[in-house]
């Protein structure tokens, strides 16, 4: 899987444009947050076809919130190629991630790994959280395959708690704590002096 580098940036209007085109492909929208119950594609945090147009203080209200942490994915050749989102629950130090790559034609190229190993940076060395977690529906092998390589650890499991092509999956809880994350950041560095 070849390494990609990335930069996570502020959300801009054309990138949300770009959001919602992309969730338009069910494809893609499952690898994300899937469906809502009644058929539109689901996004946590905001709605893309809603902030399009959002006069600016609905813009800074949704993209400044603590509790919400959007921020999307650009290649280091200035490329838009997909989003990141992490729940912040403040109190317990945690924080739920969510990561779309948008770009079919890039998927299993090392973007996501990338994109992911970015916002661990920022949740346990400049967020200050303690655990940090994903909710993996068990049909997207590919992200539950991308979450253990980057040591994420089976928590637990949801109960058919996603509905998919017209049945219901399970998923699983994959979580990392500041520990575990600092053990790995110290391997990495002794592994590549």
């Amino acid at each position: 899987m070849p390494h990609r580098g990335i930069a996570l940036k502020d959300v801009n209007r054309e990138d949300v444009g770009r959001i919602r085109r992309w969730l338009q492909d069910d494809e893609v929208s499952e690898s994300w947050f899937g469906r809502y119950s009644y058929g539109d594609p689901a996004h946590l945090g905001y709605h893309p076809e809603e902030m399009e147009d959002a006069p600016p203080e609905r813009w800074d209200s949704v993209f400044s919130d603590p509790e919400h942490r959007i921020l999307s994915i650009y290649t280091v050749g200035g490329e838009h190629v997909g989003e990141v989102h992490v729940a912040i629950e403040e109190s317990l130090g945690d924080g739920h991630v969510s990561i779309l790559i948008g770009r079919k034609d890039l998927w299993h190229q090392g973007l996501g790994s990338a994109g992911m190993r970015a916002v661990l940076g920022l949740a346990f060395n400049e967020w200050g959280l303690y655990r940090v977690w994903a909710d993996v529906p068990e049909y997207n092998t590919a992200a539950r395959a991308m979450f253990e390589h980057l040591g994420f650890v089976h928590e637990g499991t949801l109960r058919k708690s996603r509905p998919h092509e017209g049945s219901r999956f399970d998923s699983v809880v994959m979580g990392m704590l500041a520990e575990e994350y600092a053990a790995r950041e110290h391997d990495d560095l002794h592994h590549h002096v």
